[in-house]
C-alpha cells in the first residue's frame, strides 16, 4: 500500500518534468503567429537571473516570409530574445531553445513580445528547427 502511495505522489511530479512529444512541438509551429527564415548577425547571451540561467538576445534580419500576422517583410531586423536554463545531467524535460550561432541562416518559429520587432520563440525546443 505504501508503494502505491507514493507512486502516486510521485507521478504528477514525473509528468511536469517530462520531454514533449513531437506532435507538440507540431502543433505549436502550426500555431506560431511569424514563421519566418531568418539570418542571425548577433547572440548576446549573458548571465540571467539565477546561476542556471542565461538570457539571450539575437538580432536577425528577415530573408523570408512564411506567415506573419506583425507584417514582418524581407529586410526587417528583428530582435528575439529567451532564456536558456542549464539543466544537471540526467534531468527529463521539454527540451531547451538553443542558443544560435552568429552568420547562421535558419527557420524561426516566433511570437510577438510586445514591444515592436522583439520576438519570443513560439515552438519551445523546435523554435528554429523544421519538424
Amino acid at each position: 500500500m505504501i508503494r502505491l502511495v507514493t507512486c502516486l505522489l510521485l507521478l504528477p511530479i514525473s509528468a511536469v518534468f517530462a520531454e514533449l512529444p513531437p506532435s507538440a512541438y507540431e502543433k505549436m509551429q502550426n500555431q506560431a503567429p511569424e514563421v519566418l527564415r531568418v539570418h542571425v548577425l548577433r547572440v548576446d547571451p549573458s548571465q540571467g537571473k539565477a546561476p542556471d540561467t542565461r538570457e539571450v538576445t539575437m538580432l536577425a534580419e528577415v530573408l523570408k516570409v512564411g506567415r506573419s500576422k506583425s507584417r514582418l517583410k524581407p529586410g526587417d531586423m528583428i530582435t528575439v530574445k529567451y532564456e536558456v536554463v542549464s539543466r544537471q545531467p540526467g534531468w527529463t524535460g521539454p527540451g531547451e531553445v538553443p542558443i544560435l550561432k552568429q552568420d547562421l541562416e535558419t527557420v524561426a518559429y516566433l511570437a510577438p513580445a510586445g514591444s515592436t520587432l522583439e520576438y519570443v520563440p513560439a515552438a519551445g525546443a523546435m523554435s528554429f528547427d523544421r519538424f
